[in-house]
């Protein structure tokens, strides 16, 4: 005989009086963020709401952030979400690294690839991590850079994508000497020229 299910009046229920608006923003989030795994981003949204951290959430509604045929692969707003959840910490461990890159959805293979051509170990300098997932997006330093500026660029106003100059030099050193094919001498004259506050209009005359 089958267990009769327990009957609950209207009085019983107590619906907590923030849900509404928490489940009103998190579709809010995954409309703009546009996951591909809603699952596995559902359970990095609410880890990282819970833990008072970075929501793994894009400013804006990306286009072509997923396609038929190769799937999710890194975008601007997507390493601006991973710059704003661990550029709090110079030194982070692989595994924190994958959860949130996971969390987005992204595959392990580009991550892998990422981990393989800087050479990291058990633990990754974020913003060697951050030029080298720039890298990726534009290919060759010129566009990386660029990348690196409208990803850190803290004015959304005018959108002057620019960056404080010691950030720059350091994702372009690391860069250049990761290359190989840039001379150090080359490096440090064209650091020689620059400071202040960089956008990309500064170093469009690179050979890189």
């Amino acid at each position: 005989m089958p267990l009769s299910e327990r009957m609950y009046c209207a009085q019983q229920i107590n619906i907590p009086p923030a849900l509404p608006d928490i489940l009103k923003q998190f579709t809010k989030a995954a409309i703009r963020t546009q996951p591909p795994d809603v699952l596995q981003w559902a359970a990095a949204y609410f880890s990282a709401l819970s833990e008072g951290e970075p929501l793994p959430v894009t400013d804006r509604l990306e286009t072509s952030v997923t396609t038929q045929k190769t799937g999710c692969t890194l975008t601007p707003g997507l390493l601006k979400v991973l710059h704003k959840q661990l550029s709090s910490k110079k030194n982070i461990s692989r595994e924190e690294l994958e959860k949130k890159w996971k969390g987005l959805g992204l595959p392990v293979e580009q991550f892998d690839t990422l981990l393989t051509l800087g050479n990291f170990s058990s633990e990754v300098e974020w913003m060697n991590f951050f030029a080298l997932g720039c890298s990726a997006l534009g290919g060759t330093i010129i566009s990386a850079l660029k990348f690196a500026c409208e990803i850190l660029s803290e004015d959304t106003v005018s959108q002057a994508t620019q960056i404080p100059f010691d950030t720059f030099a350091s994702l372009y050193t690391y860069l250049a000497q990761l290359d190989g094919d840039i001379p150090q001498e080359e490096i440090d004259n064209f650091l020689t020229r620059r400071g202040g506050m960089v956008q990309p209009a500064d170093f469009t005359d690179l050979d890189v």
